[in-house]
């Protein structure tokens, strides 16, 4: 954050999503610690890159002004006419729209977390048969059997 403190573009921030900025994070998606974004504060993107010092300083040393109602130029003919469809709506329309895209998002990671969960109780399942199942192939005797056969000796086979 000090390398950036006084950069007229770039903001580097630290917020705590366990206490006073719970509610920002969730806004933003933030669903793991650490998370790292970035871009337009009203459509941040995940960084995937490293995480030491010199890999974030030369992302973010890379990153510029992004397609916006501001930067309209730096936008594709694609995003130049969602951009002009947007801001041909009303403040309500436009609120109507992202309520219901922000619901079917919430829906899609609700849907995973309910899948994942599902997942996860086959797998602790699945592992507590193998496990007793291997104690059960243990407790038949397999540890005697191989003791034996040590004892025996390569020449009788």
């Amino acid at each position: 954050m000090a390398a950036y403190k006084d950069h007229a573009t770039t903001l580097v921030a630290d917020v705590d999503c366990t206490a006073g900025g719970k509610s920002l994070c969730e806004t933003v998606g933030v669903e793991g610690f650490p998370t790292i974004k970035y871009g337009d504060p009203s459509d941040l993107e995940d960084y995937q890159g490293g995480r030491d010092f010199d890999a974030l300083k030369k992302f973010a040393d890379g990153l510029g002004p992004v397609c916006s109602p501001k930067n309209i130029d730096l936008c594709s003919a694609e995003k130049k006419k969602l951009l002009q469809d947007f801001m041909a709506m009303d403040a309500k329309k436009l609120e109507e729209y992202v309520s219901t895209k922000e619901a079917e998002q919430k829906k899609i990671n609700s849907d995973f977390e309910k899948f994942v969960e599902g997942l996860q109780k086959q797998y602790e399942e699945a592992d507590k048969k193998k496990g007793d199942d291997l104690k059960a192939i243990k407790d038949s005797g397999l540890g005697l059997a191989k003791s034996v056969l040590s004892s025996k000796g390569k020449e009788e086979l």
